[in-house]
């Protein structure tokens, strides 16, 4: 039997007062929303359980955060572990921002593997509404519906059962709020996005709850881990920052970057390996379109691997730096730059 929750439905008064009692006739959600009846009818209440406890049950210290994440694969600096020990713990979702290429969503997806919980993603691009991020009606399901009742029936029962979870269209914020187990919520490059839709995200980010007009308010029972990341390219609002913890990445230095590659490449030899991360940073020091991320470190470490290179010398940069390099004109540029400091010998003084 398809479980059932009251909702809490707007009062049909259109004031600035709050949100009326249940409906007597409760709305079937399904599953994806079922979990959430002992959240609305009080049930923590009464055993004394708060959705804070519910966050904590990912990490005891920060020295277990960089632990667990190590144990995935991803290498956290101490302010990373920090502020991933302190979002667990205080359930506040976090901002992210660097350059490109550093790691800030293959944070969250460590942070999903190290607790074991699901990843759900919403990838940020310009024109993106609430219909692609929150939920949609679907149309065509309700005009049928509504095509295929009987001619005698009222409106009013007909809009009543058009506006149900059988028609509801849920997308990945919706999703994340509604499930029974607590999740981790990515909400990627916010940056592309527009200030109309950082204001849509408020009542997630500082309620975890989002408001259906049809339905009522939709409570989460247990709250998401929920990471932000952006590319610093316009300034996000004041009200954002607001409701979010803060980080910062920034490109590697060369040990730490070499602590990395040696972790997903740990057959490359300590000397190429070095030097790999060394011409990494040449090439990054130089005025690009688009600078080496450390994915693109790690696939250049495994692909001299596989073409069992021993040295990284202008030879093997040349014909292997479309790995690392993905514009034509700064191909020229590496070339011209790099290469011949390579040829001379000059790789680890100049990275030095």
């Amino acid at each position: 039997m398809c479980p059932t929750v009251p909702i809490t439905k707007p009062s049909p008064r259109r004031t600035k007062k709050k949100l009326g009692s249940t409906s007597k006739s409760p709305v079937c959600l399904g599953p994806w929303l079922g979990s959430m009846k002992s959240a609305m009818s009080g049930q923590w209440a009464n055993t004394g359980e708060s959705i804070l406890q519910r966050v904590n049950d990912g990490f005891a210290s920060i020295e277990q955060v960089r632990g667990d994440l190590g144990g995935v694969g991803y290498l956290a600096d101490e302010s990373t572990a920090l502020v991933s020990y302190l979002a667990a713990r205080l359930g506040k979702p976090v901002l992210v921002e660097g350059p490109a290429g550093v790691g800030k969503t293959e944070l969250a997806k460590a942070l999903a593997r190290a607790t074991e919980r699901r990843l759900i993603r919403l990838q940020c691009y310009e024109g993106l509404d609430e219909a692609k991020a929150l939920y949609e009606w679907n149309y065509r399901k309700q005009l049928l519906r509504i095509q295929t009742e009987a001619a005698d029936t009222g409106w009013e029962n007909v809009k009543e059962d058009i506006f149900g979870e059988e028609f509801l269209l849920a997308r990945p914020l919706l999703t994340a709020i509604s499930m029974d187990e607590p999740v981790v919520l990515l909400i990627d490059e916010i940056d592309k996005t527009d200030q109309e839709f950082e204001a849509m995200l408020l009542e997630v980010l500082s309620d975890f709850q989002i408001s259906i007009p049809e339905l009522g308010v939709v409570e989460a029972r247990t709250r998401p881990l929920v990471l932000l990341t952006s590319n610093n390219s316009r300034e996000l609002t004041e009200a954002l920052k607001r409701r979010c913890l803060y980080l910062w990445l920034d490109y590697p230095t060369v040990e730490r970057e070499l602590e990395i590659v040696r972790l997903h490449a740990p057959e490359l030899g300590e000397q190429i390996a070095r030097k790999l991360v060394e011409v990494v940073h040449m090439v990054r020091s130089l005025d690009l379109k688009k600078p080496p991320s450390i994915a693109e470190s790690i696939d250049w470490a495994r692909a001299l691997l596989l073409l069992g290179a021993e040295d990284v010398d202008q030879s093997v940069l040349e014909k292997t730096m479309s790995i690392i390099v993905k514009h034509r004109t700064d191909l020229d540029l590496v070339a011209e730059r790099v290469g011949v400091k390579l040829s001379d010998g000059f790789a680890s003084r100049q990275a030095g």
